[in-house]
């Protein structure tokens, strides 16, 4: 008997842990969402813009699929993270760029820069996930390996916007 209270206690734990874990992220891609809006706004009329769009839309979507799999793992979203990470993003934006009204030209490299970040970290949360889809029937390892899959094609794509953007700001005219 006292082994199985010991397991489920461990077990709860490790599900408590999760709960953190993935509402953590959930706030990431909160913040992560409306940093790749704004910047795919500040880019909008240009090729950048046109895959800065696109991302923004599919991090929309990996969020989407974060909060189903917290559904069916039946892990509670902390809405208070989610506030927090929104506010953050938005103090954010208040950055001294040498700029007081308008965008610096870092403002574009550094907004790329803490995309391709945020984005290195869904890679990791859908990695851990795939790890845990092991002991976890209700994670589906085909939709998570999508899902490394495109992250690993949005980091690629952030990179070339990145360097891009590196070139623009630092090499002479």
């Amino acid at each position: 008997m006292a082994g199985q209270t010991g397991t489920a206690t461990e077990a709860d734990q490790r599900h408590a842990l999760l709960g953190i874990y993935l509402n953590d992220h959930l706030a990431g891609s909160t913040g992560g969402l409306e940093l790749a809006r704004r910047t795919a706004g500040a880019h909008r009329g240009t090729e950048a813009g046109t895959t800065l769009t696109r991302i923004a839309k599919e991090i929309e979507e990996d969020r989407q699929s974060l909060l189903e799999m917290m559904a069916a793992l039946q892990i509670p979203v902390r809405q208070y993270k989610i506030y927090a990470a929104w506010a953050v993003e938005k103090v954010g934006r208040l950055k001294l760029n040498g700029h007081l009204l308008d965008r610096s030209p870092l403002s574009s490299l550094v907004e790329l820069e803490t995309l391709r970040l945020g984005v290195e970290g869904k890679a990791c949360l859908w990695r851990t996930l795939i790890l845990v889809a092991a002991n976890e029937p209700r994670l589906d390892v085909p939709r998570l390996d999508q899902l490394l899959e495109r992250a690993t094609s949005q980091l690629e794509l952030l990179e070339v916007s990145r360097l891009h953007a590196s070139v623009q700001v630092f090499s002479p005219s």
